[in-house]
């Protein structure tokens, strides 16, 4: 298969048009970022285009008060792991950003219009539960397309930072990274280890559908804590049409209307959709293709 077809098929499972919770943006929670370019096409066309979009990251980030823990930059893609320091930096920085790099790109190809496909995706990350496996997920992407023979080879993501100590001015450490060894040395070590296993496929298809649909990605606690920092529903409701009321015996005068016992519908589902309801995700289609 052809890389341009690779990069159609790896982002087809972030375009639907499923319904999606509102976007919450909450200082200190980790955040997964999602933005693919306009009809799936290239927004990236040379090392010049990666370089100028990484300054700009970094600049926004520095402004907007938002660290970033890892990052990818595919040719139609780019995936982020940020994290806010103010409410609504997330929200801003990648407005910023967006709006920069979109300029730079129409006056450098002279050409017009959009850049990207609508808004970014985004969903919060249980830290404790997912974030170093949401790295791995961000940085495994140019090895599952066949972009790098090996992940040290690519240069637009922070494996090199994470896995090889080659400091990026881009990232700020997070505590849990910083937790896998006393040196930057202890681990880079460390971290490497991590990639020594694959992916569960329930667990790639999970992530991605929680970024897909703007879902919250951790456990029942976690869900309970930002619904009550957001005061806000995180969890999606049941599909399928609300319970019929019984009806009432029309010759039974001034009955009172009967109806059957609704169960709560905010039960979290825990664990990825299978069925008519599994996702193909991006992941799948490159390691099938």
């Amino acid at each position: 298969m052809d890389t341009a077809k690779q990069y159609q098929r790896a982002t087809k499972g972030f375009v639907g048009k499923m319904p999606r919770l509102p976007r919450l943006n909450l200082i200190d929670i980790p955040q997964h970022i999602v933005q693919v370019g306009h009809n799936n096409l290239p927004c990236f066309f040379d090392e010049e285009d990666y370089q100028f979009y990484l300054i700009s990251l970094r600049n926004a980030a520095d402004q907007y008060r938002v660290d970033i823990h890892a990052y990818v930059l595919l040719p139609n893609m780019v995936q982020i792991i940020a994290m806010p320091r103010v409410p609504d930096g997330v929200s801003s920085m990648m407005q910023s950003l967006g709006r920069r790099y979109v300029q730079y790109v129409n006056h450098r190809y002279k050409r017009s219009g959009t850049l990207w496909r609508g808004r970014y995706k985004s969903s919060l990350i249980d830290s404790d539960a997912y974030l170093l496996t949401c790295y791995r997920y961000v940085e495994l992407r140019p090895l599952y397309l066949g972009l790098a023979e090996s992940l040290g080879d690519y240069a637009w993501s922070s494996f090199n930072h994470h896995a090889n100590n080659i400091a990026s001015p881009v990232i700020t450490d997070h505590r849990l990274y910083m937790a896998l060894g006393e040196t930057a040395r202890e681990r880079a070590q460390e971290y490497r280890k991590l990639f020594r296993y694959s992916f569960d496929r329930r667990l790639l298809e999970y992530i991605a559908e929680t970024i897909k649909l703007g879902h919250v990605l951790g456990g029942d606690v976690f869900k309970d804590k930002i619904e009550q920092i957001a005061n806000q529903r995180v969890r999606p409701l049941k599909r399928g049409r609300p319970p019929k009321s019984k009806k009432i015996d029309q010759g039974v005068a001034g009955g009172n209307e009967a109806g059957g016992s609704r169960k709560s519908q905010d039960k979290d589902q825990g664990v990825p959709v299978t069925g008519t309801e599994k996702l193909k995700t991006a992941e799948m289609a490159a390691m099938e293709s």
